[in-house]
C-alpha cells in the first residue's frame, strides 16, 4: 500500500491485540528503515536480520535476530540497505529464507505472525500505488 496510510500502526495494534488475547505473536518489520518495532520494543537496540548477517554471515537461531517487545511479542526487523543503495527488498527475502531454514513458522511457537510490509519499494525502483 501507499506510504503514510497507517499500515505500521494497524499491524502493531493487531500484534498487541492478539498478544492481549493470549496469543503468541511474531511481529516482522519488513521496511529497510527497520522502524516497525519502535513502539513495541521501546528504547532497546534494534537488531536487523541484515545487520546480524553482515557481522556473523550465518544465523543459527531465531533468538539472534529477535527482540522481545511489549506484551511478550517477539519482534524481528528485516532491515535493508541505506536509501538509494542496493535492493530494498533484500532484507525481507533474507528474513523469509532464514525463517524457512530455521523452520520458525513450522515449530508451532507462534499463533500469529504479522508482517508489516511496505508497499512502495521494489528492487531497482519504486512501485506505484
Amino acid at each position: 500500500g501507499k506510504g503514510g496510510i497507517g499500515k505500521s500502526t494497524i499491524t502493531t495494534n493487531l500484534s498487541v491485540l492478539y498478544a492481549l488475547e493470549g496469543k503468541k505473536v511474531l511481529h516482522v518489520g519488513c521496511d529497510p528503515k527497520a522502524d516497525s518495532t519502535i513502539s513495541l520494543c521501546g528504547d532497546q537496540k534494534r537488531v536487523t536480520v541484515l545487520d546480524v548477517l553482515r557481522e556473523k554471515r550465518r544465523i543459527s537461531s531465531i533468538e539472534e535476530i529477535m527482540m522481545r517487545g511489549r506484551h511478550g511479542i517477539d519482534c524481528v526487523e528485516a532491515g535493508g540497505p541505506s536509501p538509494g543503495i542496493g535492493c530494498g527488498g533484500r532484507g525481507i527475502l533474507r528474513a523469509l529464507e532464514i525463517f524457512q531454514d530455521l523452520r520458525v513458522l513450522e515449530t508451532g511457537n507462534y499463533d500469529i505472525v504479522n508482517y508489516d510490509v511496505l508497499g512502495d519499494i521494489v528492487c531497482g525502483g519504486f512501485a506505484m500505488p
